[in-house]
């Protein structure tokens, strides 16, 4: 029997409830749906990194790592951006190993807002940017970027700034559009936060994953905007082990600190076993620079699977994802859309509205193709067979 609280308290997020994607998860468990819908990889890890993490425990490293990371693993990390970035970070005070993206972009928001500023974000968005704002006290100001093509309209970014703006969040390759930032986003981003105090926060979890020979413009990449960046990326979405939970920071050392600040609070360091393996594995290159032919494989494995489908895809230029149209046969919502492909055909996605705080609904779905090919070529087996209503 369940417990009834004895205490009055009111919520800080009083219109957050289970989210979309716990709703789906529950639905295809129940119907044993195929998974096209969860952004992490149903296929193994290079059994080396397991093996790198095993062999780190039984060494001993078991205890709390220092608390901004292994200096061996913030070496690495420093080696790897000076090479793809030319940017240089300080070691000891500009890169943070944290305990997840998700950790490190809550530590930013957290440490660098403050009550009764605005933060503009672009949607559709990572459902976690808006809320971690709002419990700073802070005001989320969310952009649209028009579909199909999702690019940013900078002169919407312009208009937007306002004396209270504090913070721009950037994702590239974004997630859920798959949509990549260029060389002249980052060119006009630095011309409207010029002689501002604007910091830029970065989402960059899938700068790896590119497609098509496009390369990554992150915000190490363009030397004025790297001045005033919180870049954030992920070793669980580049090397497969997303349950993990380990990520990374990049930051000024004036921005970095405060960062820390929340850091030390809340996790004061990411797993050290993961650390371990971590600092050797991020050291071979080919690692991580394989994962854009790798993952575009699969891109286009989906896509070819798809041909026969009554969806139309949307070019996918970077991430785990692509988007795909149904409202040419179909006048339903997307979240009612996404459960009739469970409960009728067995395949799990994502509505695009779950990306909106206010639900906007373009008839469009997200597919991940992390998946091994067996599990893309069944889900593409259901999506063809999907009729109009």
């Amino acid at each position: 029997m369940a417990l009834t609280s004895a205490v009055a308290h009111r919520s800080k997020l009083p219109d957050v409830g289970t989210t979309i994607f716990s709703v789906i998860g529950q639905l295809s468990a129940q119907h044993n749906a195929i998974n096209l819908s969860q952004g992490a990889p149903n296929f193994p890890c290079d059994p080396a990194l397991v093996n790198g993490v095993t062999r780190a425990m039984q060494q001993g490293h078991n205890q709390y790592a220092p608390m901004t990371g292994l200096p061996a693993l913030k070496e690495a990390v420093a080696e790897k951006v000076a090479t793809l970035y030319r940017q240089t970070y300080d070691v000891a005070s500009e890169i943070l190993i944290a305990a997840s993206a998700s950790e490190a972009i809550y530590s930013a928001i957290a440490g660098l807002v403050h009550p009764g500023d605005e933060v503009i974000f672009f949607e559709p968005a990572f459902d976690s940017y808006a809320p971690v704002v709002r419990l700073q006290g802070a005001t989320p100001v969310g952009l649209k970027l028009q579909a199909p093509q999702f690019t940013i309209d900078w002169q919407q970014v312009r208009a937007a700034i306002t004396p209270r703006t504090r913070m721009l969040i950037i994702n590239t390759p974004h997630n859920p559009s798959s949509q990549v930032l260029s060389a002249e986003d980052l060119d006009q981003l630095a011309a409207i936060l010029r002689n501002t105090d604007i910091v830029v926060l970065s989402d960059e979890v899938y700068e790896h994953i590119l497609f098509d020979e496009r390369k990554h413009h992150g915000m190490a990449t363009h030397p004025e905007l790297a001045q005033r960046s919180v870049i954030v990326s992920s070793f669980g979405k580049t090397f497969h082990v997303t349950g993990w939970r380990v990520g990374y920071c990049l930051a000024p050392a004036e921005l970095m600190t405060e960062v820390v600040k929340v850091h030390q609070f809340m996790m004061f360091s990411a797993d050290t076993p993961m650390q371990v393996a971590l600092a050797d594995y991020l050291r071979h290159a080919e690692h991580y620079l394989s994962l854009g032919a790798f993952y575009q494989q699969k891109r286009d494995r989906l896509v070819e699977a798809l041909r026969e489908s009554p969806f139309r895809l949307l070019p996918a230029a970077g991430s785990f994802f692509m988007l795909a149209s149904y409202g040419h046969f179909s006048d339903e919502p997307d979240s009612e859309m996404v459960k009739r492909l469970i409960v009728d055909y067995g395949v799990a996605t994502i509505p695009l509205s779950a990306f909106y705080t206010d639900g906007t609904d373009n008839k469009l779905i997200r597919l991940s193709f992390a998946k091994d090919d067996a599990t893309l070529q069944a889900g593409a087996q259901a999506l063809c067979r999907v009729k109009a209503r």
